[in-house]
Parts: C-alpha cells; sequence; structure tokens
C-alpha cells in the first residue's frame, strides 16, 4: 500500500526532528461546538480522533485491532459479538471507563440515527444499519447484537466512547492520548496531553490547531510559515511549492469518484460499456484534472488492501484498440462517415451512438468539468459522441433516480465497512445502484457476503464480488480521492495515512 510519499528538495525533512509541540493549520469555519458524536468538517475529525477512542482501531492493513476492547468473539449465530474490555482506562477527568459509558455512547447514536424528526442524524449514524442492541454483562464485558451476521459490523466500531450522561455535553472526557483544553470556534483549538491515558504518554505533549476560512488561506499559513503543518485536499494546493525542509504525506479519503453507465440504455451493451472502460486513460485525468490528488482504481475497494483483487488490474487496462474491436463486435460502425458510430435499430432505422453525458461540479474547482471533457474527447476518436451538461448535485441526484441519463461523473463517501452492495445490488436501484445494474449472481455473492463472520471467509466473497464486477462492467470505477499533510516534521510511522486519522501515530512517534 502507497501511503508515505516524501517530496524533498535540499535539505532532508526526516532529519528535522519534532519538538513536543506542533502547530497546524486546518480548514474550520462551521465548527461551534466540540461535540464528538456530530462532526460537521472532516479535519476537526482528525483532532476528534486524538481525544476519543473506540473498541476497535483499524491497523495499516485496514482490518480490526484491539482499543478499549481486549478481545471479543462472535456467537455461533454470527448475531451476538462479545466484546471484552480494558480495566485500566479511565477517561481524562479520571471517571473509569466501562461497560456503562459503551452501551451509553451505543444507543445515543441509535436513537438519534432513529429519530424521524430530525434531518441530521449523525456522523455515526449507519451503526444503526449493523446493530440492534448493546448491553452490559457486567463492568467490563458489553455484548452487540447484530442485525445479521457479518464480519463489517467491526467496522463499525470505531464510534467514539465517551462517559455515561456526556453525550450531549459540550468537550466531553475522552479516552485517548489528548484532552482539548482550549477551543475557540473559527480561531484556535488546543490540545494537551492526556495524563490519564493508559498508554505511555506522548513526547509531543501539545497540538495547537489554527483554523482558517478557506483551503488557500491554510496552504498560505503554511508558506508564510505561520503553522508547522498543514491538512489540505484543495488542487490548487498541490501546485504550491513547500519550502526545502518540507515534507508531504499523501492520505487517502474515503471519496470514491466513479463513472457511472445506465445498463437500461440500449445503447449501453456489454461491449459498448466494456468499450468506455477500454477508452478511458486515469493516469492522463489524474494527473491533468487532479493533480495527482487520486488513486486509481479498478474496483470499488482501495488497491494494495486486503480487500482489493489486483490479479484482475491486468484485465482492465487502457485500449484503444480493444474499444474499437468491442465496439464494432456490438454492431457499430461508421457507415455515412460522418465520424460518428451508428447501425440500423429495430424499427430498421439509422441511429448514432449518441449519449448523454451529466456531471455536477465541487466548490471552488473545475476538476469534474476538466474531467468529462477528457472522457469525452476519448470517446469521441473512436466515433462515440457525447453532449456533456453540467448541473446541480440536486438536479443529477433527479436523473439519477429517474434513470434519465446515460453518462454520468459521481462521488460516493464510502462506508468504513467494504461492502458496495448498495451500488451493486439489484434491490437497491433508488439508493445507489441507479446504472439500473441487475444480477442475480452479484446479488447471492452479497447475500452471502453479508453472513460471513470472518475475515478469510469475508476476503474471499470480496474477490468473488471483483471477478463479477470485471465480468458484467455495470460502471467504471475511476479513483480515490486523495489530500496532502504537508509537514516540516515527520510526526507518524504509520504507512496508511487516512482521512479523518491525519495524526494517528503521533501519540507514539518517538525521534531517534
Amino acid at each position: 500500500m502507497a501511503i508515505l510519499l516524501l517530496f524533498l528538495s535540499g535539505a532532508s525533512a526526516s532529519s528535522a526532528e519534532i519538538g513536543d509541540s506542533i502547530v497546524i493549520a486546518i480548514q474550520s469555519s462551521k465548527t461551534l461546538l466540540v461535540r464528538p458524536f456530530e462532526p460537521v468538517e472532516a479535519d476537526i475529525l482528525s483532532a476528534y480522533n486524538m481525544v476519543y477512542e473506540s473498541l476497535v482501531s483499524l491497523d495499516d492493513s485496514y482490518l480490526p485491532q484491539p482499543c478499549l476492547a481486549e478481545s471479543w468473539e462472535v456467537s455461533a449465530s454470527g448475531k451476538v459479538w462479545t466484546f471484552h474490555l480494558r480495566e485500566d482506562v479511565r477517561f481524562s477527568n479520571g471517571i473509569p471507563f466501562s461497560a456503562r459509558d459503551v452501551v451509553s455512547s451505543v444507543n445515543y447514536i441509535l436513537a438519534k440515527a432513529q429519530d424521524t424528526n430530525i434531518t441530521d442524524h449523525g456522523f455515526y449514524q449507519n451503526l444503526n444499519r449493523f446493530v440492534d442492541s448493546v448491553d452490559a454483562k457486567d463492568d467490563y464485558t458489553v455484548t452487540v447484537t447484530a442485525k445479521r451476521p457479518y464480519y463489517g459490523l467491526l467496522f463499525q466500531m470505531t464510534f467514539p466512547i465517551v462517559p455515561a450522561g456526556y453525550e450531549t455535553v459540550d468537550n466531553p472526557p475522552g479516552t485517548g492520548p489528548y484532552v482539548i483544553t482550549e477551543f475557540h470556534a473559527g480561531e484556535r483549538m488546543w490540545l494537551s496531553a492526556n495524563t490519564n491515558w493508559w498508554k505511555a504518554q506522548p513526547q509531543v505533549r501539545e497540538i495547537l490547531f489554527m483554523f482558517q476560512n478557506t483551503s488557500s488561506a491554510v496552504v498560505e499559513s503554511y508558506e508564510f510559515a505561520q503553522v508547522e503543518a498543514i491538512f489540505t485536499r484543495s488542487i490548487a494546493g498541490a501546485q504550491h511549492k513547500t519550502n526545502a525542509n518540507s515534507l508531504t504525506m499523501s492520505y487517502r479519503t474515503n471519496q470514491l469518484e466513479c463513472l457511472y453507465m445506465n445498463n437500461n440504455a440500449r445503447e449501453l451493451t456489454l461491449e459498448v460499456r466494456q468499450a468506455i472502460r477500454a477508452l478511458i486513460d486515469k493516469s492522463k485525468i489524474i494527473s491533468t484534472s487532479y493533480m495527482g490528488l487520486a488513486v486509481p482504481t479498478n474496483f470499488p475497494f482501495y488497491p494494495g488492501t486486503w480487500m482489493y483483487n489486483d490479479s484482475l488490474d491486468s484485465s482492465i487496462t487502457h485500449d484503444v484498440e480493444e474499444a474499437k474491436r468491442l465496439l464494432a463486435e456490438a454492431g457499430w460502425e461508421d457507415s455515412d462517415e460522418n465520424g460518428v458510430l451508428d447501425r440500423i435499430n429495430g424499427d430498421g432505422e439509422l441511429e448514432n451512438l449518441h449519449l448523454r453525458f451529466f456531471y455536477y461540479e465541487e466548490p471552488d474547482n473545475d476538476v469534474r468539468e476538466e474531467t468529462a471533457n477528457i472522457i469525452s474527447a476519448a470517446l469521441a476518436e473512436v466515433g462515440i459522441e457525447c453532449k456533456i451538461t453540467a448541473m446541480t448535485m440536486a438536479s443529477l441526484q433527479e436523473r439519477l433516480s429517474s434513470g434519465s441519463f446515460d453518462l454520468a461523473l459521481i462521488a460516493f463517501a464510502m462506508d468504513p465497512a467494504p461492502d458496495p452492495g448498495f451500488m451493486l445490488m439489484s434491490e437497491n436501484v433508488k439508493s445507489g445502484n441507479y446504472n439500473r445494474y441487475k444480477s442475480s449472481r452479484m446479488d447471492e455473492l452479497f447475500k452471502s457476503l453479508r453472513k460471513q463472520t470472518t475475515q478469510e471467509e469475508y476476503r474471499q466473497k470480496l474477490m468473488e464480488i471483483q471477478h463479477q464486477f470485471l465480468t458484467d462492467c455495470p460502471f467504471v470505477c475511476l479513483y480515490w480521492r486523495t489530500g496532502n499533510v504537508i509537514s516540516r516534521y515527520m510526526y507518524t510511522t504509520c504507512r496508511d495515512v487516512r482521512e479523518y486519522e491525519l495524526l494517528r501515530g503521533i501519540e507514539s512517534f518517538t525521534t531517534r
């Protein structure tokens, strides 16, 4: 897994040692209160994850590992998970940690997710799809009754835990390596080492977050040496040169970009979908539109991890000649030599291969517009004509829901559990499978996946799902978006630097 990428010039940044504090600039203008269950900005979550711990953490291989739960086991039915808690943990205010706190935190998340009187159901609302109930068997044993036997439940056990009764309190105590000692909305947040932490005290004793209103202001604060590190996903930020003593750590986000193809459109037969897949040059898009801030993928899983079937990558390549062969096999040719492929349809009429191509744009940049133009130009070279239309996210959502589209550039914030069934199962036409893809075999694979309770069995089903995805080509997975941590100091040895956990490892980092 390619995670720590160093871009150094001049003096070696790794030779500079971090001290007992660090100042970091992030974009934050919406966070008004410290509420770990209701984060409203991505980078704030990285701060919260230094303060609040969970039952389970995800390691560099993105596999569940013990955290506040020392161990766990699952019942023979696969529906009851028993978590055995650490007995040597206290919250930052000295309150002993117990099963009561876990139950209270889970019930708060579930109640909010199930509340029909509110629109914002909280960042951890998906826990409601996995957990039926939670109980304290004793002070240090928690039983979680799942809605179905499912290994993926462990990935949902990464929610924050606060003392019972503190769920709605501003800046509640946590069990993590740091405590928030100061917070001024729109200005700054100060983290200090938690003297009650159950592990060894961190070398970096203080972390100061300076808030900026815009992504460009975040980058500028680093360029003008006002801070020692920044978190940025800005495309424009990728163009800024850091000084000679800087390093860049590339981090992965949970944002998957896709080219959706309407499987019900008469033009988009399997051969045409496969041809379109072969025509897309992902490397060109990433280097030109995204300034390198993306990692190409052929499947809805992150490359280089245990869940990704990299043995199939060689079957999906940029191959213009293969695309032409597939289109000819589907009966498309340029019979009137006007540069657009055509064929005789079922009514005996000549029809052109013309596709409606929609996209919505992100705020502050035009990356999808440029991407749509690159894809459209590649299709035009072999005679596929596209009409590109930009629209709002809401308008495109209506198009997707009604099936009134041919091609669409869209993005998904993928769930922590590796399970893209929402976009591939036949029953989910209104909740992600906007392609109208139907495969009884794929449906069976996901139903089987959701009955597995071990990592080995779960992985095997993921491998089979990707093989079916390769065969059916319901849509094109393009890339996972990435961001950069730009810093004057190395502060972690973790290989997998990921969104929402951009400081992971700073608590245990030591200089040589």
